[in-house]
């Protein structure tokens, strides 16, 4: 089995056990975690804070000789004296290119560059067993998407569940804030996780199954942190996969990964106040129709994702 070296900088504390070094993994690679001057590989998180200029805190006519002095040092002791290359790996609305880096993964669609593949942050989430990769986990809501489901039509059941919405937030910033009062004109709108529930540290730590939790729910008010063409998260497909409507804001081009009809978007309805969503929900016929809609209309692959990741450890291997 190979090695590679691999540093890690603004990525999320669970990074290393999520989904991209568990591929790596799987390709053959055994990772060494290690710092950036002596990797094979820098992986950017999407909290990476670059330096304007390196040295940028010693005065001007002195930061040239405390780089060659860095290198020199670097040299002597055997450290890496070429940069490592550079992965920028975005789970979080942020452009593909808001880091300077060889490769990137993000949620954007429509980037033409053979150094981007767009994986959004809920494919992450998927039970990925028929394709060969097992150990990714969904410990939040308790479970893996399981792709067979979310082709399946979302049913009747939910209609003789408790007709009102379940959101789980840590916040109720825009347009969360917003959206909860608009449902909530309509039905009942429960809350979980730590905004609602000060105890809880986060959602990670809540004790909470969110799938448990949304068997008692009709809906699901899911909605996304922001509108960009791509940036859909876990939040449709966990919702769908409950057995609940989703009900979630987020932009046209969501018809790339889940099918249009299968939810309920409330983005359409902001410029009339929402005055829509009172019509669907009282409608019998058009709730039938939301159970007869599948979430995926095409079944999702990990296969670009394992091209990718083979061309880019190939890249900072040789």
């Amino acid at each position: 089995m190979k090695t590679i070296r691999i540093s890690l900088v603004g990525t999320p504390s669970d990074y290393p056990g999520s989904l991209v070094p568990l591929m790596i993994r799987h390709l053959g690679y055994q990772i060494a975690w290690t710092r950036q001057a002596s990797s094979d590989l820098q992986i950017y998180g999407p909290f990476y804070k670059p330096q304007e200029k390196r040295y940028r805190w010693l005065p001007r006519p002195i930061r040239p000789g405390a780089a060659r002095l860095v290198d020199a040092f670097r040299k002597a002791s055997g450290l890496r004296r070429h940069k490592p290359l550079s992965l920028f790996h975005t789970a979080e609305n942020i452009r593909h290119d808001a880091i300077a880096a060889d490769y990137s993964i993000s949620f954007d669609l429509a980037v033409d560059h053979p150094r981007h593949i767009r994986f959004p942050y809920w494919m992450e989430m998927v039970d990925w067993s028929h394709e060969g990769l097992t150990g990714n986990r969904n410990s939040r809501f308790g479970q893996l998407l399981c792709i067979p489901r979310l082709m399946q039509p979302l049913g009747r059941a939910f209609l003789s569940r408790p007709f009102k919405a379940a959101i789980f937030s840590s916040h109720l910033r825009e347009p969360r804030a917003t959206l909860r009062r608009a449902v909530g004109r309509y039905i009942p709108v429960d809350g979980f996780g730590p905004y609602f529930d000060s105890t809880i540290a986060d959602h990670h730590n809540s004790g909470v199954s969110k799938l448990d939790t949304l068997q008692n729910y009709a809906f699901n008010l899911c909605p996304e942190n922001g509108l960009y063409p791509g940036y859909y998260t876990e939040k449709i497909p966990e919702a769908f996969a409950s057995g609940c409507v989703p009900l979630t804001w987020t932009d046209a081009n969501v018809c790339a990964d889940f099918n249009p009809q299968a939810l309920v978007n409330l983005e359409p309805l902001a410029w009339q106040q929402f005055e829509g969503l009172g019509d669907l929900l009282n409608s019998p016929s058009q709730l039938e129709a939301l159970s007869e809609q599948a979430l995926l209309l095409k079944a999702p692959t990990i296969e670009p994702l394992r091209v990718f990741m083979r061309t880019v450890l190939k890249d900072a291997t040789t």
